[in-house]
């Protein structure tokens, strides 16, 4: 898949906001600061379309963009940022669950994952509520770059053999860097195919 235009749609502080239309949403959420924004700009090849900030859970609204006037990319905010108050957790959770489980656009999520970390709980129950649900989703390993390849495999294997505790068969898996372009086109040839199944 090649990705010719991409334009900010809207964003929408509750999922009666999102676009009514019958285009399909694609959609990543992650722990804040797993560089979420910077993974939607290197897809995209649109340096300043998602704004990357240093302050983790700066997004808190769910962020449509248009693709090729076919599809939408949703960048959903960040999960689990412990500075935030509870209130706003809470409203984070909130509005999370209801997109992901209900809205029915969503039609793929990708749930980004910082590779230099072990398997964390938050993320280990973010999946199994997704795995109870029903919800179609991949395990993106984020900022590959930061660790050398045997590193990289080590963590690997430690959260394959982590999710096979409880899982029969594991989501698709991917591994990138933001920073040299790593995983790019595996992860846009999926999309492609996710359209091309629902079409």
């Amino acid at each position: 898949m090649q990705i010719h235009k991409a334009q900010f749609r809207c964003s929408s502080q509750r999922t009666s906001q999102v676009p009514a239309d019958a285009l399909r949403d694609i959609a990543f959420i992650g722990r804040s600061n797993v560089g979420k924004s910077s993974l939607i700009n290197m897809l995209t090849g649109h340096a300043g379309l998602a704004k990357v900030s240093g302050t983790p859970g700066k997004t808190r609204l769910i962020n449509h963009f248009l693709i090729d006037d076919r599809w939408y990319l949703v960048d959903l905010p960040g999960y689990g940022y412990a500075r935030a108050s509870r209130s706003v957790r809470n409203e984070f959770s909130r509005l999370i669950l209801d997109y992901v489980l209900r809205c029915e656009k969503m039609h793929f999520l990708y749930v980004l994952v910082d590779a230099r970390l072990e398997p964390q709980r938050i993320d280990l129950d973010f999946f199994g509520l997704l795995g109870r649900e029903g919800v179609p989703f991949g395990i993106v390993f984020t900022k590959i770059d930061k660790l050398s390849a045997a590193q990289l495999r080590r963590n690997l294997d430690r959260y394959r053999s982590t999710l096979l505790e409880q899982w029969e068969e594991l989501p698709p898996i991917f591994c990138v860097s933001s920073a040299d372009r790593r995983g790019r086109e595996e992860i846009l040839a999926h999309i492609e195919k996710c359209l091309t199944d629902c079409s």
